[in-house]
């Protein structure tokens, strides 16, 4: 059980420099794609990264739609629509189900095996641990963003450059974000 230092250790840990750039603009990341997603239906993204100094988008999307849906969702972040922080189809998301998953199969089958239960029943076990983890992990990985992965507080930030790399028909954006 974590004690209250701890606890606030780790919070503090995660708003600090560098950790806090990245929750940042992976918040801005997540708006940015739920604005452009929103107002372009012939976008085909195929997914973003965040770093200290902004995010990548990936997939064919014009730097003007993708500029103008930054602009926005950095504006609408920062007039507190801390929902915008929170995406979906966020890598931890999937890595909070699969986690979860992993183990509960790993775990009833290891039980099952020990109980000498026969394969069939292991793998019905294993199936159903499996679709509960599944169950639980979406709102595990919606509740690891808003406390963990992304920081909503983005109003010590503006939107710098965007450049764009065009690589044969593969589309990769980088959005700047700069201190104020």
């Amino acid at each position: 059980m974590p004690t209250p230092s701890s606890v606030n250790a780790g919070s503090s840990l995660l708003n600090t420099g560098f950790i806090r750039r990245i929750r940042q603009n992976h918040a801005v990341e997540h708006a940015t794609i739920t604005v452009l997603m929103a107002r372009e239906r012939n976008v085909s993204l195929l997914g973003g990264r965040s770093n200290h100094l902004g995010f990548n988008i990936y997939g064919r999307v014009e730097t003007a739609a993708l500029e103008a849906a930054a602009t926005e969702a950095l504006t609408r972040l920062q007039g507190g629509e801390a929902g915008l922080a929170i995406h979906p189809n966020c890598g931890t998301n999937l890595v909070a189900t699969g986690t979860l998953a992993g183990v509960a199969v790993m775990t009833t089958t290891a039980i099952a095996r020990r109980r000498r239960a026969s394969m069939v029943d292991r793998i019905a076990l294993g199936i159903l641990a499996a679709t509960a983890a599944i169950i639980a992990g979406r709102p595990l990985g919606f509740r690891l963003q808003r406390s963990v992965t992304t920081l909503a507080d983005v109003g010590d930030l503006r939107l710098g450059p965007i450049t764009r790399r065009q690589i044969g028909r593969f589309t990769l954006h980088f959005v700047t974000l700069e201190k104020v």
